[in-house]
């Protein structure tokens, strides 16, 4: 069974066609796997990524994760079977530490409830100990556990894309969908970043991930898919979709 399939999806606003038909499948067998979505501005591929993710709902068609149909789940539901995303822009908490970011995005704590708090004092610090212990965990991975106590809003654009990953660790995901995770990222940092994303697909996380920097394309993704005027254009491996002459005319508007 694949890990996620997107079949015959539609969005239209009024009387544009954002996404037009779209079908799409990620394996999930063998884990960790990496896969690309690309295509040029205005392609649909952060709508197609809103939809899967429950920031938008589909106009027709339907989104399965694990063959359960997810399309009118909200993103906490999501996240809790385990699909969560990030965004382009990183929506990091400023004025909280790094840690206090990551501490925010545990989901069901005891503590969460007042009278509970009161009611369960120790099983509330045992909790609390947990999460900073998978927090640390997580920020181990991206880098960051030195800035844990650093306010995220003085965290660089590359330290706010390793935090805003980190967050989703937190919920121990099976598949993060990243929306231009090398955006606006110092070439140090984006070496940073490939290394981390290669290092939890390793651990079994599977990524599918919008990205228009085709070198981190080419470093990652095993398959690519790539989108334009709403539709799946082509599908294969990096090299085989780059020299398909119908990229190139969709990214450039010449033929070669």
């Amino acid at each position: 069974m694949p890990l996620l399939q997107v079949l015959g999806l539609q969005k239209a606003y009024g009387g544009l066609q954002a996404v037009a038909g779209v079908d799409l499948d990620l394996p999930g067998v063998p884990g960790g796997q990496i896969t690309g979505l690309i295509g040029p501005n205005g392609a649909g591929k952060t709508t197609l990524l809103n939809i899967i993710s429950g920031v938008e709902r589909a106009s027709a068609g339907r989104v399965l994760l694990q063959g359960h149909d997810i399309g009118a789940l909200p993103q906490h539901r999501l996240a809790a079977r385990g699909l969560v995303r990030t965004f382009q822009i990183s929506r990091d908490l400023g004025q909280l530490t790094v840690l206090e970011n990551l501490l925010l995005a545990r989901p069901r704590q005891t503590g969460e409830k007042l009278l509970k708090l009161f009611a369960h004092g120790r099983l509330v610090r045992q909790e609390e100990e947990a999460a900073i212990e998978t927090a640390r965990a997580a920020l181990l991975k991206v880098n960051l556990w030195q800035l844990a106590d650093a306010p995220a809003a003085t965290l660089s654009g590359g330290q706010k894309k390793l935090l805003e990953l980190s967050r989703a660790l937190m919920l121990k995901p099976r598949l993060v969908l990243l929306d231009e995770p090398a955006a606006g990222v110092a070439p140090a940092m984006e070496e940073i970043l490939i290394d981390t994303i290669r290092g939890l697909a390793a651990e079994g996380v599977d990524f599918l991930i919008i990205e228009h920097d085709l070198d981190v394309v080419a470093a990652l993704c095993e398959h690519v898919y790539v989108m334009a005027a709403g539709k799946i254009l082509t599908q294969g491996s990096f090299a085989q979709v780059t020299g398909d002459s119908r990229v190139v005319e969709a990214y450039l508007g010449l033929k070669p």
